[in-house]
């Protein structure tokens, strides 16, 4: 994929939400700005939008006279947002198959191998979220629903804690690949009915392996 060029805002607001993500500031631990300015060597301007863009994605919230501290992992949370993406997802799916070209069957396949590939290393779980996000864009792409898709886009980036834990600690990787090849040949073949059972149920199955995985952890 090509390289995007990066805001010194962005770039601060992908290295706090991968020290979020990847566990190395825990749930409830304040994110001082001072700090963190310090340790990525911006002023605190790009660091407060950072935080500010991060608590619209969910991962973080400002509490009075604690500034911001790093969202806890939720299981009813987990059911809202996973319901929502099965529910609009399914949606944009079903309006977007019978436009979808061999063009963007032949994109959607060759990002999958990129997740496929990137499914068998650990150390790219940073880019997990994203191949994930660019496969399913481009099923969806013939929607002509371009506010839901944002919405979803936003969903997806509430949800990515939760993915990454589900892929590395649910057994998310065994089913990844097969539910979504799956998917692109009822979408080929224009089977609408199965390709929206289908991404419910890959979408479903993977809130109840999360909540459970949350239950038996606290």
């Amino acid at each position: 994929m090509a390289l995007a060029y990066k805001t010194r805002t962005e770039f601060v607001v992908d290295a706090i939400r991968e020290k979020i993500l990847k566990g190395e500031v825990k749930a409830g631990q304040p994110l001082r700005q001072a700090a963190l300015a310090e340790s990525l060597d911006v002023s605190r301007i790009p660091v407060r939008e950072a935080l500010l863009q991060l608590e619209a994605e969910g991962l973080v919230k400002f509490q009075a006279h604690k500034g911001a501290i790093v969202t806890e992992l939720n299981a009813e949370h987990v059911d809202e947002l996973f319901e929502l993406r099965a529910m609009l997802e399914a949606d944009l799916l079903a309006r977007s198959i019978p436009n979808l070209t061999a063009e963007d069957f032949e994109q959607a396949e060759k990002i999958l191998l990129e997740l496929e590939d990137a499914l068998q290393h650990e150390d790219s779980a940073n880019i997990w979220a994203e191949l994930n996000t660019h496969f399913h864009a481009y099923l969806y792409k013939g929607s002509d629903r371009p506010q839901t898709i944002d919405i979803v886009n936003t969903l997806n980036k509430n949800s990515d804690r939760y993915i990454r834990m589900h892929l590395l600690l649910a057994g998310g990787i065994k089913k990844a690949g097969p539910e979504h090849r799956q998917l692109i040949d009822y979408c080929k073949s224009g089977n609408v009915k199965s390709a929206c059972q289908l991404l419910k149920q890959h979408i479903l199955g993977a809130k109840e392996e999360i909540k459970e995985l949350l239950i038996n952890n606290n």
